[in-house]
């Protein structure tokens, strides 16, 4: 199971830290990705870490103004967005995978307007 937190509303230029903590099996095991949703346009890949947190991967659209991490003694990972502007509007979903074994969180809003 993945649970995601700190969405919220944002004004252009601010900044939010979201959260996914797992449950239910070996984090450390697992690759991580943040995937944002909006209704007019569909899913969109926004960044990857590798199980160990030593690789990194970002879209083109944030990279430079987010940065994903994860703390796995505390089966948690994270996306720290900064310079947020009015086209990061989305539910933002915690996906992990190992081989054929996947796990989606429920989403977490994300507003940005002013």
């Amino acid at each position: 199971q993945l649970v995601e937190s700190g969405g919220g509303w944002v004004q252009p230029g601010g900044s939010l830290r979201l959260s996914c903590t797992a449950s239910g099996f070996t984090f450390s095991n697992f690759d991580m990705s943040w995937v944002r949703h909006t209704s007019g346009q569909g899913p969109e890949w926004v960044s990857a870490i590798n199980g160990g947190g030593t690789d990194t991967y970002y879209a083109p659209s944030v990279q430079g103004r987010f940065t994903i991490s994860r703390d796995n003694a505390k089966e948690t990972v994270y996306l720290q967005m900064t310079d947020l502007q009015p086209e990061d509007t989305a539910v933002y979903y915690c996906h992990g995978i190992r081989t054929t074994t996947a796990y989606w969180g429920q989403g977490t809003q994300v507003t940005v307007s002013s």
